[in-house]
């Protein structure tokens, strides 16, 4: 966050209260400047620094294991980490609120979350990535997990989603194959946060059930720009009931305000160093700074006697419901507001449960599902205790009465002379159902016991056609190069050249581009047909904003002593206006002098220097005029660096009178058309062309002209690099063949 973020955070601090919010304030302690130190049972502490021990006060003799301040200093120290998660042990949290629009789903449900547009109901997201453990990077090429836990009036209702929305496997009996699968191989505990190795691809090799799954995982969804930009979907299907008692089935989706937009391949592998906690900061940055991330909540619902209507099953975990035969509905708004307190506490010890559901919501016979419902809670069990509910950040807000009682963690005093049901004191009673109790739907249901799958399980390839065909033409060769990229770090033979033949049962030419790069057998004719269809909804190109915005992008603007301080200040001040996120970066961490003739104190101050960031944690790059600010510039192979490894990553990029000589001159971007010397740098034309615009001047004149309007047939030369940066990146640039003649 910039040296502006805190004034900024203080500013919207008022408004981020819930009722979640409020019940964490029982067990909120905000240390006080000079308050003393004191051991957990309430004793003051007089030295923390010294273990009691044996001394003539010049030499030191044993210590003493009397010392009861040391020991319980060092017991609790021992005792802090608790089991991480198996999976989804690296994570992130934030608070929020969850509204519905209106009632417009009341045809489906009658649970108050989804049908009452008076309430706002409190939420904590969890995002997450699955293979790696607690303490791999944010950046990987990795499922990410999207937990949402909604307190609401009739209880904790949870949808422990992911970013995509199907999954590897069909029945969560093979869960622990796949996860062994994934994990680091037990011989060498190699590689850690990646699926690029024989175990992994071994099992999706000889499991083509996950087919469907691996072509999203190597797709740009694998990964994301932020937290901010990705979708979530609750992947299994659930069930609802409305007022008359009919049941529809039902999928989740999250649908992000700034659009599902990712990384490039060699962006991810480079800010895995650069910044390991990029996406962590990346969502406080934005909460923070009051660009709060929002989601659309939509649905999709099938009704009871629409279920076999489809050629795949509607309960198979690794199947999409096209949209074009199962619309979504968007009946409210998830917000984040509000980051967390204390970590630990909050997003270490949140649990959440695929079988916490309340009325008016329900299962469905989704193999995965019903698996998870007991996984899940079991595994909370196994990190947190059995009275893991009762923590601060699971409890409910609304009243909770059981006759659950002791156990490891139990704090809940409970003063009664019962504990049982039925008693004399009708304490604890069931509630009927017309009075708020949960039920669970009639289900005629016959068959036979036996160990097997529905016909239309066996059918794995169809909707992994669907997804690749339905792929804009930059995000299928990246699948390409991502499949080649795994497949290369595979040293069994049998592995890399047997997952080919599962490729060629999706597509002939994908196949073919894998095997040549990876050293596999090329086929010679298609293992089956591409069905050739397509659906909206699978390409990120599919949810772009409504209209362009460039809300929490993170600029670079690149200085050092000579700039022309009045133009870069006119251009910061309006794309700060767009709420962009803009960052000087100089050649110290220190003011920065203008060009002469310009008043600005000591200067402009910037944020980082050169060495300290790098272009891949922003979004887009600006260089303003100033002879000797640029060629001081030209001396710089760090700078150089910068700019052309933005052009290689397909990012906008923006350069004003000198600025523009830079990139023609030093950075030499090929294939640009530049804003040509000969018109003079007094000239305030604006040239645009594959994403970097240029210009010979901007003034306080030129910005009162340049209204910002993000639109691609806008004049001015901020608005024109607005539009740039809202489109994300200029694949243009990478599909022509630009980038291929950059080294970065």
């Amino acid at each position: 966050m910039s040296h502006t973020g805190e004034s900024v955070e203080k500013a919207f601090a008022t408004i981020t209260s819930t009722t979640k919010v409020g019940d964490l304030q029982r067990d909120i302690q905000e240390p006080q400047p000079n308050q003393p130190l004191t051991t957990d049972h309430g004793v003051k502490v007089s030295d923390t620094d010294n273990w009691l021990k044996i001394t003539d006060d010049r030499h030191n003799g044993p210590m003493l294991l009397e010392d009861q301040i040391g020991r319980e200093k060092i017991h609790r120290f021992d005792h802090e980490r608790i089991p991480e998660r198996v999976v989804h042990a690296r994570g992130t949290g934030a608070h929020g609120y969850f509204k519905v629009f209106d009632d417009r789903a009341s045809k489906y449900t009658f649970a108050p979350v989804l049908t009452d547009s008076s309430r706002t109901t409190p939420v904590f997201l969890r995002f997450s990535t699955v293979q790696g453990s607690r303490g791999s990077a944010d950046t990987v090429r990795d499922v990410r997990g999207f937990a949402v836990k909604f307190y609401t009036e009739e209880g904790n209702w949870d949808i422990v989603g992911n970013n995509i929305p199907v999954f590897f496997i069909q029945d969560a009996i093979k869960f622990p194959d796949f996860v062994h699968a994934v994990k680091p191989e037990p011989h060498n505990e190699v590689p850690q946060g990646q699926s690029a190795h024989d175990n992994f691809w071994d099992f999706v090799g000889l499991q083509p059930e996950s087919a469907h799954m691996v072509m999203w995982v190597m797709s740009d969804r694998g990964v994301p720009r932020s937290f901010r930009m990705m979708q979530g979907f609750g992947v299994n299907t659930f069930t609802l009931r409305n007022a008359s008692g009919e049941r529809h089935f039902v999928k989740f989706h999250f649908i992000p305000e700034l659009g599902v937009h990712s990384l490039l391949w060699d962006e991810a592998l480079k800010i895995n160093g650069q910044d390991p906690d990029f996406h962590r900061k990346d969502l406080n940055e934005a909460i923070e700074s009051g660009a709060y991330p929002k989601w659309k909540f939509a649905i999709q619902t099938i009704s009871e006697s629409e279920e076999h209507n489809f050629d795949f099953d509607i309960l198979d975990a690794t199947k999409v419901w096209p949209q074009d035969r199962v619309p979504l509905k968007e009946i409210g708004e998830l917000v984040l507001n509000r980051v967390v307190d204390e970590f630990f506490t909050e997003t270490e010890q949140v649990a959440f449960c695929t079988s916490h559901v309340v009325p008016g919501i329900g299962f469905s016979d989704d193999p995965l599902l019903q698996g998870r419902n007991f996984s899940y809670f079991d595994t909370q069990i196994s990190r947190l205790g059995i009275n893991w509910e009762e923590l601060p950040i699971n409890r409910p807000v609304c009243p909770v009465l059981n006759h659950n009682r002791d156990g490891k963690g139990k704090h809940r005093i409970i003063k009664s002379t019962v504990n049982y049901w039925p008693n004399r004191k009708d304490i604890g009673r069931p509630v009927p159902p017309e009075e708020g109790g949960y039920i669970e739907n009639a289900q005629h249901v016959e068959g036979i016991k036996k160990r097997a799958r529905g016909e239309k399980f066996q059918e794995h390839f169809n909707h992994a056609q669907l997804f690749y065909n339905s792929l804009a033409t930059h995000e299928k060769a990246h699948i390409v190069n991502a499949i080649g990229f795994e497949l290369s770090h595979c040293e069994d033979p049998v592995v890399y050249k047997s997952y080919i033949d599962v490729l060629n049962n999706i597509d002939f030419d994908l196949a073919k581009a894998v095997a040549v790069k990876v050293n596999g057998e090329v086929p010679a004719k298609p293992g089956r047909a591409n069905h050739g269809r397509t659906s909206k909804g699978l390409s990120q190109l599919d949810f772009l904003p409504k209209e362009p915005t460039i809300v929490s992008r993170r600029i670079a603007i690149l200085i050092t002593d000579g700039f022309n301080a009045v133009e870069m200040q006119a251009v910061r001040a309006t794309l700060t206006s767009a709420k962009a996120f803009c960052y000087v970066i100089g050649p110290r961490r220190n003011h920065i002098r203008p060009m002469s003739g310009q008043d600005f104190g000591p200067g402009v101050f910037a944020d980082h220097h050169f060495d300290g960031q790098r272009s891949t944690l922003f979004d887009a790059i600006y260089i303003p005029s100033g002879e000797e600010h640029i060629k001081t510039l030209a001396k710089n192979g760090r700078v150089v660096h910068w700019v052309r490894e933005a052009f290689g990553h397909c990012k906008a990029i923006a350069a004003v009178g000198e600025g523009v000589d830079f990139l023609r001159d030093v950075a030499r971007l090929p294939g640009i058309d530049l804003f040509a010397p000969s018109r003079g740098h007094g000239s305030d034309e604006v040239v645009a062309s594959y994403g970097v615009v240029t210009t010979g001047k901007y003034s306080i004149s030129s910005a009162v002209a340049d209204a910002l309007k993000i639109a691609p047939d806008t004049r001015g030369f901020v608005s024109n690099f607005a539009f740039q940066i809202s489109r994300h990146r200029c694949y243009e640039r990478e599909l022509d063949g630009l980038t291929e003649r950059v080294a970065f």
